[in-house]
């Protein structure tokens, strides 16, 4: 869908309707259609052409629609479809082809840094409530995406959290201690940065909405993803980004550095 996305996009900067793109590449305009919406692939050569009809000129950019285009990968949430929600296997694969993330949590611990019991835990409290085999899809499809943290090439990783969502007991204490433990233990590896906001905090004027930044091959193919009522909203328009590119590194100056929040998630876990 981000490349038809791209593609269409490519095609409105350039000024021709796609009837005009279609004469252009040889095709039939339903066939353009059906590329824009994302019902028909595109081979590289197609697309190239299709570039150098739109007279775009950006090869990286290019380049890195021709490897979306050609990309054939069947993730491990294709186990899933049909099973969970749409927006939770989207979510998946976004985080496994992005170059980074980062991430602003202000009720919850991010997803990819919960433990099993914390998720059961979130996963319980919906209304209605899930049947207990939707409960464990869900909860067992969480706790897999944790692998883009793993592994001979782990993605990086910042999530910035609010001593809210550290503070929030989802459960008992004895989770909430797992919980804690669990995250400082992920914020000593290499690729990953957890920074705190506290509350005694000055000048944070406001509760930002939860939000999460992948990184695309180049930062055109950048996604932002917000909470939604119903499912995660992806974000890809360049205005957009640039006011989540901004929120972040606001929120980002303003927390602890990664020893500081060490040390404050260790004092709460002790505290527990």
């Amino acid at each position: 869908m981000r490349l038809a996305i791209e593609l269409r996009r490519l095609r409105d900067a350039a000024g021709l309707a796609a009837r005009e793109g279609a004469a252009l590449l040889g095709v039939s305009a339903a066939q353009i259609s059906q590329i824009e919406a994302g019902l028909a692939g595109v081979s590289e050569k197609r697309l190239r052409r299709m570039a150098a009809n739109y007279a775009a000129t950006d090869e990286e950019f290019i380049d890195a629609l021709v490897a979306m285009a050609t990309d054939r990968t069947r993730g491990w949430w294709e186990e899933y479809r049909g099973s969970l929600p749409t927006s939770f296997l989207d979510l998946a694969e976004l985080e496994h082809h992005a170059t980074f993330l980062r991430e602003v949590q202000f009720q919850y611990i991010p997803g990819l840094l919960q433990t099993e019991g914390y998720a059961r835990a979130i996963f319980s409290d919906r209304i209605p409530e899930l049947p207990d085999d939707d409960l464990e899809l869900r909860v067992r499809h969480r706790v897999r995406r944790k692998a883009i943290l793993e592994g001979p090439d782990p993605k990086p990783y910042e999530a910035i959290i609010h001593e809210a969502a550290l503070r929030v007991r989802v459960s008992d204490r004895a989770a909430s201690r797992a919980q804690l433990a669990a995250l400082l233990e992920a914020s000593e590896a290499d690729n990953v940065t957890v920074r705190v906001v506290p509350f005694d905090l000055d000048g944070f004027g406001g509760s930002w909405t939860a939000m999460m930044l992948a990184g695309g091959a180049v930062p055109k193919l950048d996604t932002a993803v917000g909470d939604a009522p119903h499912a995660a909203a992806f974000i890809d328009s360049e205005a957009q980004l640039g006011v989540f590119r901004t929120l972040f590194r606001r929120v980002e100056g303003m927390s602890l550095d990664p020893d500081r929040s060490r040390d404050f998630i260790d004092g709460l876990v002790k505290e527990l």
